[in-house]
């Protein structure tokens, strides 16, 4: 099937149909854990076809929205000093780092360090960061690495292949599974059901996941990005609630393998090791952030310029009126945040990390208004 079978209105249609006729036991929750998902979910307007007694929700799944503060004043600082090039991606430059309760004084980011001589520049992959430290010898290159499973799999590549000494990364990766599985422990989320994402299971595969149904009995389908992929997936998971049963599905056979990119993990096994990382907005999780290993410690960026002992949070990470924590754990949409698209946050004036990346939950709802 080409794309446009995907996003065909007449099977679009007859999947509506089959998930209003799923006779379910009670009103459910599905939530996904991806930006690309609900995007897609925005832009073709699958919340308002779906029957009211099933509900979408959007979890943890914008990297730059999870970055911690505290991360961010470290690659500020590491940009600030002489002879740095600091590569960033470019949702990354406009995201706040320690929040300013006094509303007169801006918030400081990569943006304003720019504006106070940094040298910060954009790019759009890993290996532009490798190519500006290949053109500027004398510089020293700090890639700010933010991103989940997917970015880490191209960033442990570029590190397992002996990038120059000029080049480092400022890792800030996170890993999905960890938090998903936080949000179970948490008695307030009801979630009846997970959509995996399709970038990350292309390379980590299914395997990860399947704790949720073994463990929590939970339906875990993995879902591409296409309407007839995302109401097939919600399909599945309705039809698994319905017969009481909890299985873990690959919806997304074109993309992704049952044990993912396995020498993509192995390389990402190599590099790097799991460690306690804190999410923004949402607090300190097991296993769930990605540091270089000892014997590729040269290429830290913490280690380069002495700011591992400035990793922990500090200060406001997420301001008081702000409802970022509670958009990215699944506890309400953004229109229910006071400053949801005012002019105190919107997309031409962020005030919370939602409403910075494309990816970003409040900035997906503010551009596709009330299609979500």
């Amino acid at each position: 099937m080409g794309l446009e079978g995907y996003r065909d209105a007449e099977l679009t249609e007859k999947i509506v149909k089959l998930i209003s006729k799923v006779d379910l036991p009670h009103k459910i929750k599905i939530m996904h854990v991806c930006g690309t998902h609900e995007n897609s979910i925005g832009r073709f307007g699958i919340r308002s076809i779906l029957p009211e007694h099933i509900e979408l929700v959007a979890g943890p799944g914008c990297p730059v929205c999870v970055c911690p503060a505290s991360d961010i004043d470290i690659a500020i600082e590491i940009a600030l000093q002489e002879e740095v090039i600091l590569a960033t991606f470019g949702d990354m430059i406009r995201v706040p780092a320690k929040i300013n309760t006094d509303k007169d004084k801006p918030n400081s980011s990569l943006q304003t360090a720019k504006s106070r001589g940094a040298d910060v520049k954009i790019i759009y992959s890993p290996l532009d960061a490798l190519k500006l430290a290949e053109k500027n010898p004398d510089k020293r290159v700090v890639f700010f690495s933010v991103g989940f499973e997917t970015t880490a799999a191209g960033v442990a590549s570029i590190l397992y292949n002996n990038p120059p000494p000029n080049f480092s990364i400022l890792s800030s990766h996170r890993l999905i599974p960890p938090p998903m599985e936080l949000l179970l422990g948490i008695g307030d989320i009801q979630i009846d059901g997970f959509m995996l994402p399709g970038h990350v299971t292309t390379v980590i595969g299914m395997n990860p996941f399947k704790i949720f149904p073994e463990a929590y009995l939970m339906p875990t389908v993995a879902a591409g990005f296409e309407p007839v992929d995302i109401l097939s997936a919600i399909l599945n998971i309705a039809e698994q609630i319905k017969e009481e049963k909890a299985s873990l599905v690959n919806q997304y056979t074109r993309a992704v393998k049952e044990d993912g990119n396995q020498k993509a993990i192995s390389i990402m096994n190599d590099v790097f090791e799991e460690v306690s990382a804190y999410w923004r907005g949402i607090g300190r999780i097991p296993r769930s952030g990605l540091k270089l290993k000892e014997k590729y410690s040269k290429w830290d960026a913490n280690r380069v310029f002495d700011t591992a002992h400035k990793s922990l949070c500090a200060g406001f990470d997420i301001h008081p009126s702000c409802s970022c924590h509670l958009i990215m754990a699944g506890k309400i949409y953004p229109p229910d945040c006071t400053l949801f698209s005012k002019k105190i946050c919107n997309p031409d004036n962020p005030f919370g990390p939602c409403m910075v990346s494309i990816d970003g939950t409040c900035r997906i709802w503010h551009r596709y208004e009330g299609k979500t």
